[in-house]
């Protein structure tokens, strides 16, 4: 029996990046829905085998600027609530965290660029354990507390909340593990120009880190995300 997966996307160029292959390879099939131009109301919360919610470039906070945001996280409680198979990453792991009723604010700086995960003991017996020692790609200013009953999986020096999981079926990641950046990055960095300008990082210095880490990041985040589907089997 073919399971699906709706990838729920804020803005084009942030999309399943290496996720998808892997998803395909795990017997999904997936379609994207668009948050922004495309009702989230319209899809049916507890529908899909899976959820994934993509990242973008508003925070959670800003409701009344973006009043598709209310009603995005209203369809993401329904869902978490049942405890049904759901992926958040960086907007969308926010926007998970704030349905569980934790607080998701400004951290005051930019963590754009590539640099590796410190796993906590729960993060190093889960999933994210592919990813020990890996620089994985960063690119948020708003940070989510762990809502209560989950557990911490991973931090950096700029961000003490990196990951949180609930039980096997609920996982949100601050960071991008599914930045393809092995194909390169160019998207991002013409579509985030203004903010890296703002913040003072050279794009250059992205490329280049995209082109020497990219391999290594999609051979671990493929690996971790399988291991998180497997982990999902008879559950969905």
């Amino acid at each position: 029996m073919v399971k699906t997966a709706v990838a729920l996307r804020h803005i084009h160029f942030e999309d399943l990046g290496s996720f998808g292959p892997a998803l395909a390879a795990a017997g999904y099939e997936v379609r994207h829905h668009d948050a922004v131009a495309g009702d989230p109301a319209a899809l049916d919360p507890l529908g899909p085998d899976l959820l994934v919610v993509l990242g973008g470039p508003v925070g959670v906070y800003e409701t009344d600027a973006y009043p598709f945001l209310a009603t995005e996280r209203a369809m993401i409680a329904r869902r978490l609530a049942a405890r049904r198979p759901t992926l958040g990453i960086c907007l969308g792991a926010q926007l998970m965290a704030a349905a569980l009723g934790a607080e998701v604010r400004p951290t005051g700086v930019k963590e754009i660029g590539f640099a590796p995960l410190v796993l906590t003991d729960a993060g190093r017996r889960g999933p994210l354990r592919h990813l020990d020692g890996v620089p994985v790609l960063h690119w948020h200013g708003d940070a989510f507390a762990i809502p209560e009953g989950a557990e911490g999986l991973a931090t950096t020096p700029l961000c003490a909340t990196q990951g949180f999981a609930l039980g096997p079926t609920i996982l949100g990641l601050q960071f991008h593990p599914e930045a393809d950046a092995e194909a390169g990055l160019e998207p991002w960095l013409v579509g985030h120009a203004c903010e890296l300008a703002a913040a003072g990082i050279d794009p250059r210095t992205l490329r280049a880190d995209a082109a020497r880490y990219g391999r290594g990041l999609r051979e671990a985040a493929t690996a971790m995300l399988s291991a998180w589907l497997a982990g999902l089997e008879g559950r969905a």
